[in-house]
């Protein structure tokens, strides 16, 4: 039995590269090889000790971020996923309660898993999960592209939220990797002006390459308040919960997907009753999501590949992280590629 490379955390702070024996499939379980993972800020809280109570378990190896090939499925599984590309929810939802039922598959009641967090993750060499949470990719698929899919979900679950319609003013708040990944697909809505509002300037001119039509510094902010009919928030900034709400016009939609700390600025009441916003919140992508998000990339509505700005081998595990969450313009997504 071969051995397999993984990064496991053992503990917040402290991590090493083990070798392990590889992982064989079992009823229901599909064994990927990675292609591809990406790293995020959640990765780095998980590193860091910062995930909130019961939504990280030591040890663990992270990374729910990823794209790979299936190189063998266990019994029950169709073995036509065999030599598949594929991506892969995250949630380990049961399937088997009131809202599972009812397709929200993020919000699951029989408990927090997912992988990456509470189940080992993709920075390895291979990677077990449940088969019925594969998404095929078509043949040919861009792999290193198609690892930046999970954010795409997360995106795809805050448009489903949004509803955008041809010909509407739409904000999009924040230009990380979710920021540009919503400007791009929002940009193929057709609507009538698509803004994105970033502090850092060199990230919010980044978004116009990916379809805005204007970046919104701290300056332009104010003179844009109650300008638009949808905005998209991103950052999980303090500030931007409510100040995405002011940015909404009177009757307008405001979707939250950025992850906010504890002490983030609330929204003020009398402005959300008063302005009669519709308020909605994504945390995490259903199947529908991530349904969404594959058809689109497949499709070319959406290309992730040029966020990706740096890759380093699982060895280098510490330096891709130490890149993760700093003001670098010249930082965008960081890949770990076993």
């Amino acid at each position: 039995m071969s051995g397999d490379r993984a990064v496991l955390v053992e503990r917040p702070g402290v991590h090493r590269l083990v070798t392990r024996p590889r992982p064989e499939p079992g009823p229901g379980e599909a064994l990927v090889r990675v292609a591809a993972a990406g790293i995020c800020l959640s990765d780095r809280e998980v590193y860091e000790g910062r995930r909130a109570p019961g939504y990280a378990r030591y040890p663990v190896v992270p990374g729910h971020e990823w794209s790979g090939t299936v190189e063998a499925v266990g019994a029950g599984v169709d073995p036509a996923l065999l030599g598949r590309p594929c991506v892969g929810e995250g949630f380990r939802s049961c399937g088997f309660c009131e809202r599972c039922r009812y397709g929200e598959t993020s919000l699951c009641t029989a408990g927090y898993a997912e992988t990456g967090f509470t189940e080992p993750g993709a920075f390895a060499d291979r990677l077990l999960v449940p088969a019925r949470l594969l998404h095929p990719l078509p043949e040919g698929a861009d792999l290193r592209a198609a690892a930046l899919l999970e954010p795409a979900a997360v995106v795809a679950g805050a448009v489903r939220a949004g509803r955008p319609r041809p010909g509407e003013r739409i904000a999009v708040v924040g230009a990380g990797t979710l920021g540009l990944l919503a400007v791009q697909w929002l940009a193929s809505a057709s609507p009538a002006e698509l803004a994105v509002v970033d502090p850092r300037a060199a990230r919010a001119e980044q978004a116009l390459g990916f379809g805005a039509t204007r970046a919104l510094g701290p300056a332009e902010v104010r003179a844009a308040h109650s300008g638009f009919d949808l905005v998209v928030e991103t950052a999980g900034a303090p500030t931007t919960a409510a100040s995405s709400c002011l940015l909404a016009r009177r009757g307008g939609r405001v979707v939250l997907t950025g992850m906010f700390a504890e002490g983030a600025a609330g929204i003020d009441p009398v402005h959300l009753s008063v302005s009669q916003l519709e308020l909605r919140s994504v945390f995490g992508a259903s199947s529908a999501a991530w349904a969404d998000a594959v058809r689109a990339f497949a499709a070319g509505v959406l290309d992730p590949a040029p966020l990706v700005t740096h890759e380093f081998p699982l060895d280098r595990f510490a330096e891709a992280l130490a890149l993760v969450g700093g003001d670098d313009p010249a930082v965008g997504k960081v890949l770990l590629r076993p």
